[in-house]
């Protein structure tokens, strides 16, 4: 599992995380993903594209999890 340091900020929005962990090539394609319901945020599934993803929380897509910290 991966972790993903907010560095200082109180979020990131989901299409954003996926970016920057670099499983997604852009921020189209991330919407797209989100939106086919391929994305889940501490076991649920997360069609909100700019969803907040906060401090202790587990987003997980195709396999892969990243914990935010």
């Amino acid at each position: 599992m991966e972790e993903f340091d907010l560095q200082g900020r109180e979020f990131v929005e989901l299409n954003n995380l996926l970016k920057l962990t670099g499983w997604c090539s852009s921020g189209g394609v991330a919407k797209m993903i989100i939106a086919e319901g391929c994305v889940t945020v501490d076991g649920q599934v997360e069609l909100r594209k700019r969803c907040k993803i906060r401090q202790g929380q587990i987003v997980e897509f195709e396999g892969q999890q990243v914990t935010v910290v």
